[in-house]
């Protein structure tokens, strides 16, 4: 069956983050404030939030997501604590691959539906994908599917609001279990973006790219059999 949509991942497909907040850093900061929160308390809490609160309550921005943070670790900072944390968590930045705008931009130049699936909340990545962002269709993310990646769900609200069928359908990311093992159960075919070539295992998806622009000639190939 023809290829009608591509379904690309957020984190080490489109975007990679640069100047990451440790949970270390994170941690100390809050130490030297007089708050005793451990690198794994703080980890746990963040990964909570965003992997279960986020879907359900859909914050919109660094406030009310690290409000529900301090919420979940059961502490709450003074002003000055809290608007300082804010300004040390925005010093993470999403960055775009080199090659994803023109990757991107040939994916729908061919006419393919497009998409982007993510449990990430629309805040940490929307300033950095501005340049692609009219390539997409459709940006699901936790709050849009009520769900995190993981639970097929997700995959499945992007299907529907693309109106295309699994068979009819290629999904592009990094993560062996999420972005590939995942969408084949579906149906789906599945290329795997190895950026360092490390797969041991390249039997399992479809196909191996090195880039994203590896990649997108792997579809626009697939799409040219008959």
């Amino acid at each position: 069956m023809r290829i009608r949509a591509v379904l690309f991942d957020l984190y080490g497909t489109l975007v990679h983050v640069i100047n990451e907040v440790s949970d270390d850093e994170a941690s100390e900061y809050l130490f030297n404030r007089g708050y005793e929160i451990s690198p794994q308390q703080f980890k746990a809490a963040w990964y909570f939030v965003s992997i279960v609160d986020y879907p359900k309550y859909g914050y919109g921005d660094w406030n009310s997501f690290l409000k529900r943070v301090f919420w979940r670790l059961e502490v709450e900072v003074d002003e000055e604590t809290f608007v300082k944390f804010r300004e040390l968590s925005r010093k993470s930045r999403n960055v775009l691959y080199p090659e994803v705008g023109e990757a991107v931009s040939k994916v729908k130049s061919y006419g393919f539906r497009t998409a982007i699936v993510t449990t990430t909340p629309h805040f940490f990545f929307e300033e950095a994908i501005e340049p692609i962002k009219k390539y997409f269709d459709f940006i699901c993310t936790g709050y849009e599917a009520r769900c995190d990646k993981s639970n097929p769900k997700m995959y499945r609200k992007v299907l529907d609001v693309l109106d295309v069928k699994p068979e009819e359908t290629v999904v592009i990311g990094d993560d062996l279990r999420i972005d590939v093992l995942l969408p084949k159960k579906l149906g789906m075919r599945t290329i795997l973006l190895d950026r360092k070539m490390e797969s041991r295992d390249s039997s399992i998806p479809d196909a191996v790219a090195k880039d994203l622009r590896e990649a997108v000639e792997i579809v626009v190939n697939w799409s040219k059999v008959k």
